[in-house]
């Protein structure tokens, strides 16, 4: 019986041995009070905790977390109520101050998020509030990090989700759009036929100009062919003048070498008599020093025998 007893005994033993090893997976840890007090922080592996002493008071996971907030109403600085909602991821960073820090820590998050989502809409407009997104979403990352701090929690960021004016609001701020659009595209065109007319002046600008520059250029290449033509004429009659004038000095030179007598003389008068004879002239001059007609047929014997 005593064997029994000890058997028995020793199955218990390790029943609670076994009940009470436990293993703590990758990113979370256990809170582990002893008699009520806190104890320690077990992260990730085995522990053996003492039974019927010791208690895991908490399970912390550390991974990031997401929380989603419901729309909350706030009420910007020109009075325009509007719902926004926000998302703020936040990390557990210290187990204890967790577990012990605060009371239903989500809840207590979401209210302070709502309160200073209240606070920081409050100073603004609703038109700085619709473009200020990113001010927003520091300002209550820094208020919420700091006032999580004591509780164990880090704040990485916080996203305003949506903004929600009044249906009226909206209206008039579709209306204010499609106006300003309307505006804008009316700019646009005005701006664009000014353009059309500048290009269009430019260019008879630029097609006046070169039409000046062909004729202009066109007069100075006439004139410099004229100056050309007329060069080229004056050369020519110098030339002509200049052969005639060598022809002539060519047969004085010829003559003088023949050598002049009286005879030839009277031949040539008679040659020039006939020349003007057979011309257009009514009236023969004869000069009064021409000898008789014996004479002037002697004067030709002599030139044939010559």
């Amino acid at each position: 019986m005593e064997y029994i007893g000890l058997a028995f005994l020793l199955i218990i033993v390790i029943a609670l041995l076994a009940t009470n090893i436990r293993i703590v997976p990758q990113a979370h840890s256990y809170v582990i009070e002893r008699l009520g007090a806190y104890q320690s922080t077990w992260s990730v592996g085995l522990h053996i905790k003492v039974p019927l002493i010791d208690k895991i008071a908490k399970k912390v996971n550390l991974k990031e977390q997401v929380v989603d907030f419901p729309p909350q109403p706030v009420i910007t600085k020109d009075n325009v109520t509007m719902q926004i909602d926000t998302v703020i991821f936040f990390q557990i960073t210290d187990p204890k101050f967790f577990a012990y820090g605060v009371d239903r820590p989500m809840s207590a998050i979401e209210n302070l998020s709502s309160t200073t989502l209240r606070n920081i809409i409050g100073d603004l407009e609703l038109d700085q509030t619709l473009t200020s997104r990113e001010i927003i979403n520091t300002k209550m990352r820094v208020v919420l990090d700091e006032a999580t701090d004591p509780w164990g929690i880090k704040i990485n960021r916080v996203e305003v989700k949506n903004i929600m004016p009044p249906k009226e609001i909206q209206n008039a701020m579709e209306k204010q759009m499609k106006a300003e659009r309307e505006k804008r595209e009316s700019i646009l065109i005005a701006e664009g036929q000014k353009n059309a007319a500048i290009l269009v002046s430019q260019g008879k600008k630029e097609s006046a100009i070169l039409e000046a520059e062909a004729e202009k250029q066109a007069t100075i290449l006439k004139a410099e062919a004229r100056k050309e033509a007329s060069i080229r004429e004056a050369e020519g009659e110098a030339e002509a003048i200049l052969s005639i004038q060598r022809a002539t000095a060519e047969g004085l030179k010829l003559i003088k070498d023949v050598g002049l007598n009286k005879e030839v003389l009277t031949l040539k008068s008679f040659e020039a008599y006939e020349k003007a004879a057979n011309g257009q002239a009514t009236k023969i001059i004869v000069p009064s020093d021409i000898q008789g007609l014996a004479g002037l047929a002697s004067a030709l014997t002599e030139v044939g025998k010559q």
